[in-house]
């Protein structure tokens, strides 16, 4: 395979990888229950009136998430990367001179 091909699918590859991520769902900081825990009879807003921080409401994530795993699992992947890196520099060899 060529190298510009190989630069090609490599530009594909990603370009693709970061289409698919731009439609995974991001995670909204609201309770569970905040259309129930809302007032019944809320006044409305005039139209340029804007919210005021004591509107906005913060889920609970109790006592913390355990990291661990993913702080393992991030180190043994970039140890990875950087090994197949080093594989792909040390098999290609000095470059010839242009």
């Amino acid at each position: 395979m060529s190298v510009a091909r190989r630069t090609l699918l490599t530009a594909t590859a990603s370009g693709t990888l970061l289409a698919a991520l731009w439609f995974v769902p991001s995670a909204n900081a609201t309770g569970e229950h905040a259309v129930q825990d809302a007032p019944a009879a809320a006044p409305a807003k005039a139209a340029g009136e804007a919210g005021t921080t004591s509107d906005l409401r913060l889920a609970d994530t109790g006592p913390g998430l355990d990291t661990t795993p993913y702080l393992i699992g991030g180190t043994a992947l970039l140890g990875i990367g950087t090994g197949f890196v080093a594989y792909a520099a040390r098999r290609s060899g000095p470059r010839p001179a242009c």
